[in-house]
């Protein structure tokens, strides 16, 4: 059994401690240091969203020794139930597929009659946006387009180490979230590992940060990704990046509404961009202002305990090949060798990374954040002049 033992929030530390038990009695300690002024919050609000952190950070140490047999610390509603199986299960299916796992190996949480009442409960503040800014070209698009509308924006930073991208300063003081993952305890716990459903995370923790400086919205730079499933187990869909879907996203929207506070809004003003809508905007709106200092690559930049102040490209990843494609029909060939220092598509070492970018002789996609086959094959169908072609 993997038992969720218990939460807590220190008002003098601005630290939320959160601590689980796994199969072989290994107790879990998560610990996420809060940033920014603390305003009067309503304590009930403050501890409803601090539960939903308490399952959704959970996936990182339950996926260690998987099982069905899950214990809450609260009894919870069939409505809640469905949700959090669906973070366990969907949230965890490319974790599922490389461990070879099936939907019946996962979580599956025990629910109470009757549902719920929905919350009254609403949040005062200053009318500001919490935006989440990671220094990729979605987050940093959706940043400048909230500026241009004369939003109030408080930009934040979800960090595994204290560090964070220095592009950020660019945009104002930015909030650093310090996330301090048991990694000591995963270590000696040995077991199984893969892909969490980040997103659901950071909008989690991100939640918890937003009431606490008193403010109701909160803004991710997510389009319209993760319809797109890489494979299939029976019934599961293997999605690297469903936590980014149009489902998950409204399941934790309307989980805030109901359970949290009813006036709390979490979203994107990019969610009915496609991706290659949005690298259209931004190499219209954004490329000459961060040409040389933003970064879409995970390789070089995203990997716990590495030093991410000056974003790089790898050019050897799924990423930066993603990238590279959606931005060769709107971005010259020049300004990117600028940033990638040769052409990607004369890469034989990505030969097979763009196959499957491009669904070709059967080479699947790549676990990634990364448009849909169709808007690639678009993309590299009308990228610009002065690219070569891919040998195959």
């Amino acid at each position: 059994m993997f038992t969720f033992l218990d939460y807590n929030y220190d008002k003098l530390s601005n630290t939320a401690t959160f601590r689980y038990q796994g199969k072989d009695n290994i107790i879990f300690t998560e610990k996420v240091k809060f940033a920014g002024q603390i305003t009067d919050y309503n304590e009930k609000i403050l501890d409803s969203a601090l539960f939903l952190a308490f399952v959704i950070l959970g996936t990182s140490y339950y996926k260690a020794e998987p099982t069905t047999s899950v214990k809450l610390p609260q009894k919870i509603d069939k409505a809640k139930k469905f949700f959090f199986d669906k973070i366990y299960q969907e949230g965890l299916s490319q974790f599922a597929f490389e461990n070879h796992l099936k939907r019946s190996n996962l979580a599956n949480f025990e629910a109470k009659e009757p549902l719920e009442s929905s919350t009254t409960n609403t949040i005062s503040g200053p009318e500001k946006t919490l935006c989440l800014v990671s220094g990729g070209k979605d987050s940093l698009l959706s940043f400048e387009k909230l500026r241009q509308q004369g939003k109030n924006l408080e930009i934040a930073y979800i960090s595994a180490n204290g560090a964070y991208p220095r592009i950020l300063d660019e945009l104002g003081t930015p909030l650093i979230i310090n996330r301090e993952i048991d990694k000591e305890n995963l270590k000696k716990a040995g077991g199984l590992n893969g892909h969490v459903p980040v997103t659901l995370i950071n909008e989690a923790i991100s939640l918890v940060q937003a009431i606490l400086i008193g403010t109701s919205h909160i803004e991710f730079g997510i389009g319209r990704e993760g319809l797109e499933p890489h494979a299939w187990i029976d019934d599961l869909p293997v999605n690297h990046q469903w936590s980014k879907t149009e489902e998950a996203q409204n399941l934790i929207k309307n989980y805030i509404k109901t359970y949290v506070a009813k006036n709390i809004t979490v979203g994107s003003c990019l969610e009915n961009f496609t991706e290659l809508q949005i690298a259209k905007e931004f190499a219209e709106k954004c490329w000459d202002k961060y040409a040389g200092k933003f970064s879409s690559c995970n390789v070089a930049n995203y990997k716990q305990d590495e030093d991410n102040k000056t974003l790089k490209w790898c050019g050897k990843c799924a990423k930066c090949a993603n990238s590279y494609l959606l931005f060769c029909p709107f971005v010259s060939f020049e300004k990117q060798k600028e940033i990638f220092g040769r052409d990607l598509f004369e890469d034989p070492e990505l030969k097979e990374i763009f196959k499957g970018l491009l669904g070709i002789d059967g080479v699947m996609k790549p676990f990634e954040c990364i448009a849909s086959i169709d808007e690639l094959r678009w993309a590299y169908e009308h990228k610009l002049p002065g690219y070569g072609e891919l040998n195959f």
